[in-house]
Order: structure tokens, then sequence, then C-alpha cells
């Protein structure tokens, strides 16, 4: 692979994607995107259109408001639908990543055991783990860890041996958060249903980046955030989906928000759920919350989410070549399968906390995951070829030089 700058600055000039980065304000040489994404006029320009009909419309911006705050949640989960491969009814947008895993998990599994991974986002395993309790089931039995066998990555052939007897659930993340390593959702999700259990899973680490096809796939069910790739802001409410055989299923956390809506202020004392996806919202839908992903869609689906992976790819491509010439201190802890890779690489190396903070000195911005890994993620909506060979070359200086043995990691580099 040529890995100069003339040939990314070339990969720039081609790129379909490059005007997309002046809708964007990212600080720094910005590779931390598979965290929180970085605000977008579009963003801006909805959340501040909704300010204004609170402003302006107060209580009837509900009916009123354009579009009506009323079904905001599941007008935007038939958008996201576009992007996870789903129907009209099977996503919307609701509470957290968390609460939706205990919405969901407590009303799809039966009793049995439920198979996970360890090295899961340990969010996961708390909201697993509770489920069972609440059961009267002991977790350390009852929770099924499949073992990585390289401390990266998790073979999947691992996963289908772990399958069959009594278990009642997969749960698993589409994309691993520290290796960045992208598991065959369609593949795991045939296995769990060929042992008879359901497939849910966590895609946090792919929506937005990853062109999934769940519908296609079998998914039972899934969850995941929008303020990553989605770029939708800082503790943005969650999505879910669920898959239309599931619609007559009764969910096990109802509240208010999750009513059918033809009835919903009737103010009836038993829950009526809607039917469809929507029967998983708990709360009243936090709406200056909600209004940024309304303009973050825009951006996304006027990219086109095919696109965006093409580039994607191309781009983690581009770092692990770079990181492979450039940087003999450091490894790649990511699959070099494209195919296996989701949005972000895990650059290893043994004081990656100190290189990590060495490089937000230098306007680098990326994150550290123990016990070595340096996450590095060249979002393709607001970084270009160019940014990723400024951002291995300020690297390689911060080693050269020895500019992270120094660091205070007591200190506010940020």
């Amino acid at each position: 692979m040529d890995t100069s700058r003339g040939y990314a600055r070339e990969c720039d000039e081609a790129d379909p994607l490059s005007a997309f980065a002046d809708r964007f304000d990212a600080p720094g040489c910005y590779m931390d995107g598979n965290s929180l994404g970085p605000v977008s006029r579009d963003a801006e320009r909805t959340l501040e259109r909704v300010r204004e009909e609170w402003r302006d419309l107060a209580i009837e911006g509900w009916t009123d408001g354009d579009p009506p705050w009323f079904d905001y949640a599941e007008r935007l989960g038939d958008r996201l639908a576009g992007l996870v491969g789903a129907s009209a009814g099977e996503c919307v947008v609701a509470n957290s990543t968390t609460v939706n895993i205990h919405a969901l998990v407590d009303t799809f599994l039966d009793g049995g055991r439920i198979v996970v991974n360890e090295l899961d986002f340990p969010s996961d395993h708390y909201a697993l783990r509770a489920q069972l309790r609440r059961r009267g089931l002991d977790p350390d039995d009852h929770l099924v860890v499949v073992e990585s066998r390289d401390g990266r990555t998790i073979e999947e052939a691992d996963v289908v041996d772990a399958l069959g007897g009594d278990v009642d659930l997969l749960f698993m993340p589409s994309v691993l958060y520290r290796s960045g390593q992208l598991l065959d959702v369609e593949r795991l999700t045939e296995a769990a249903h060929d042992h008879g259990a359901l497939a849910g899973f966590d895609l946090a680490h792919s929506v937005g980046v990853v062109d999934h096809d769940l519908s296609a796939a079998g998914v039972d069910f899934a969850v995941w955030c929008h303020y990553k790739y989605c770029n939708a802001g800082p503790g943005a409410p969650g999505g879910l989906y669920v898959d239309e055989r599931h619609f007559d299923r009764r969910p096990a956390l109802p509240g208010w928000w999750g009513h059918e809506k033809a009835t919903q202020f009737e103010m009836n004392l038993e829950f009526t759920p809607a039917a469809d996806a929507g029967a998983y919202q708990i709360g009243t839908p936090p709406v200056l919350a909600v209004a940024p992903l309304e303009g973050a869609l825009d951006v996304v689906e006027a990219a086109g989410i095919g696109t965006i992976r093409e580039k994607s790819v191309a781009l983690t491509d581009y770092l692990i070549g770079l990181v492979d010439e450039r940087l003999p201190a450091c490894s790649v802890g990511t699959p070099r399968d494209p195919a296996r890779r989701g949005g972000h690489v895990a650059v290893e190396h043994p004081d990656a906390e100190r290189v990590s903070a060495a490089l937000k000195e230098r306007d680098v911005v990326v994150d550290y995951r123990p016990p070595n890994v340096i996450r590095v993620c060249p979002s393709p909506l607001y970084t270009g070829f160019e940014d990723v060979h400024r951002a291995v070359e300020r690297l390689r200086s911060v080693l050269d030089e020895g500019a992270h043995e120094t660091v205070d990691l007591d200190a506010d580099v940020t």
C-alpha cells in the first residue's frame, strides 16, 4: 500500500464524502468519533428549531411542532430503520442503551442461560446479571461467557459451541469496543436460532458506520446509541429494534410513552402497548435531547450508509498500513480483514495511556482503553486520508521524542 502523504491527498480529492467535513466542528485532529461524534451544523439546526418551538408553542409543540413532538421518536425510528435494515415500526428512539437492554432482555428472557463474551462492554453484563438475579438465578451459573483466545477477539466458532442446552438468549456486540472486531451478525443469529435461542445485539459501535441488515439476518432485537458515529450529541437517547415477529410480546417494563398512541390520553390504568417497537419506550422522550438526532440523520442519509462504510474501510486500511510501516513500537490489535473490522483501529503500545495523553497535547484526540490500546477512529463523515496521515506522523514524533515518558497522567491534558 502507498502510505505517502501524496497518496492521501489523492484519495481526499477523489472522496465523494470530502465536502461533508465542512458541516462539522471537530476539535483538532479528531480521531475519537467512536466515543463521541462532533457537532454538525445540521444537528445544531434541528436543536435550535425545537428550542424555538418550545419558546413559541410551549405545550402546543406536542401537536403543532414540525414535526409534532408527540410522535417524534417513532418518526426518527422509521428513518433509523434505513440504517439498520429494518422495516417501518421496527425501530424507535428511546431511553438509553443500558435501559433498553433491561427492557428487552426482561421481555425476551424465559429463564434459561445467556451466552455473552468476556470482551463485552461492562454495562451490558451489569444489566444481564441483574436480569438473571431478578429471576432468582445465579449469574455465575446462567451467564455463559465465551472466552477470547488472544485477549483481543472472539472466535465465532467458540460462540456457536457455547449454544445449546438450556440457552435462551445470545447477546453479543456487533463490534467489540476495545479491538474493533466486527462479528458476523447473520451467522451468529442463525446459530442461535438453530439451537432454539433468540439473538440480540448491542450495535453501539456500528450504527452509522456499518451497513446492517437486521431483518434479513433474522435478528430478534437490538440496541444502540446515537452519540458515536451518528453524531447526535453527548448522552443522546438510544435506539432499539424489535423484529415484527415479536410485536405480540408484551413489554416487561411498560411505561407511559409505550402506550398505543390512539388511546394514550384516555388515561386508562391498564397498559395497552403500542403494536410495534414503540411499545418499548418507557418515559416521555427528552425532546431537546432527541432533536439533534434529526439533523444528524440528515447528514448520514445524504452521505449514504453504503458510501460511509466503503470510506471507513478504506480509511482504516490506510491507517493500518501506516502503523505497520511507520510505528515499529506499535502493533495493530484489530482484524485486518475488512469484513471483520468496524470503524476504529486498536493501536497497541505498552504505555498506551501516556501515549494517548501526549497525543492530546499535540491536538490529536484519541482515547485509551486498558491495558494497552490507543483507539484511533477515522470517522468517515469528517475525517480525510490526510488527517489519518497527520495523526500517525504526530504519534511517531511522540514516540521518537519520548514525549509520552514525561506525561503527568494526573494533569488535565484535555
